[in-house]
């Protein structure tokens, strides 16, 4: 495929129209500097100098879509506190339609406080309550959903284990998509694979791959790639869904489709500094893929390709059109 190609398909990102359903965070750096230690404990005392946050959680699946150029709405929830209001007026602010989130007074919203002195963390603080949604929030989120559904292009769940997706939800959201003629994908944990029956694609890690083989009561640890692939098959069969995707690491991904049992995807050739993210990097160019027609082995090059770009940066951050055709360009995936 050419690079005018690929670059013709990105493009077209920018008619989407997505759905992210998920656990919403707000992830927080305080920085400051260390000039002694206090004597309270023998604990390093941090002077604050500044402060940032940034969007976390399904909110980075926004974000990278936000960044492919497709237009999005969040769906999740998030306490009536102060963190709550700062991560919903930073999603608003980056262009996401944001009547889909709602505040939910039984939880606080979930947060990451990361100490940072010198470059280097000190601590992190985790603020959550992980227990599932009640049903009146539920329904809220489906009425709402249903509201938007008719201008949907595709619908994401990004799962953090954080009490959104609960199975019901789950199941309710891919009954209405499935009426409605709009694909479903998911990055899940494990245990919610098992719920996403009639969905077009889920994609997990290799960690996560094999945590759910243990669940299923094997002890063989997971290396090679023809130790992986039949089991890819044999899971997608199993959970009743179109695709499975398996991200590797070092040895790229690895896609299972009725038409394509093993598609496999080597890794870029790229310096890794930081894997924060690419999971949701991944999910976000495959559902854009997928969401304009592409076929199963051009969306898997574009979602390794985006993964590949993300990775060569230290922290979080979106994948860029141009830096995508350019790894495309320089590892020959053009012709």
């Amino acid at each position: 495929m050419s690079a005018e190609r690929y670059e013709q398909i990105l493009q077209r990102f920018a008619d989407l129209r997505l759905v992210v359903i998920g656990d919403l965070m707000l992830d927080e750096y305080l920085f400051g500097i260390v000039r002694r230690i206090s004597p309270e404990a023998p604990v390093p005392v941090v002077e604050w100098t500044e402060e940032s946050y940034v969007p976390g959680g399904a909110a980075n699946v926004v974000n990278n879509l936000l960044a492919l150029g497709a237009q999005v709405s969040v769906f999740g929830v998030v306490g009536d506190d102060e963190r709550g209001r700062i991560l919903t007026a930073h999603l608003a602010e980056s262009g996401a339609e944001v009547t889909g989130i709602v505040v939910d007074d039984s939880r606080i919203t979930t947060s990451k406080t990361r100490v940072i002195a010198h470059s280097q963390q000190v601590v992190r603080l985790d603020r959550e309550q992980r227990h599932p949604l009640c049903e009146s929030v539920q329904r809220e989120l489906l009425r709402r959903l249903e509201a938007v559904l008719p201008r949907t292009s595709a619908v994401v769940l990004s799962d953090y284990q954080k009490g959104v997706l609960t199975p019901s939800l789950v199941r309710a959201v891919i009954e209405r998509c499935t009426s409605s003629g709009i694909s479903v994908t998911a990055n899940p944990k494990p245990p919610l694979l098992r719920h996403l029956s009639g969905a077009r694609l889920a994609s997990i890690n290799l960690h996560e791959a094999q945590a759910f083989a243990n669940s299923l009561g094997s002890d063989t640890e997971l290396h090679a790639l023809p130790q992986i692939a039949p089991l890819a098959q044999l899971w997608r069969q199993m959970l009743d869904i179109q695709a499975l995707a398996i991200t590797l690491g070092a040895q790229g991904i690895l896609l299972s489709t009725e038409d394509f049992p093993s598609l496999h995807v080597p890794a870029m050739p790229v310096e890794v500094y930081d894997t924060a993210g690419a999971g949701d990097t991944v999910i976000a160019l495959l559902t854009c893929a997928l969401a304009t027609g592409v076929d199963w082995d051009t969306a898997a090059r574009l979602a390794n390709a985006a993964a590949g770009s993300v990775v060569r940066h230290v922290g979080v951050v979106p994948p860029q059109r141009d830096e995508i055709l350019r790894l495309i360009a320089e590892n020959h995936h053009t012709g």
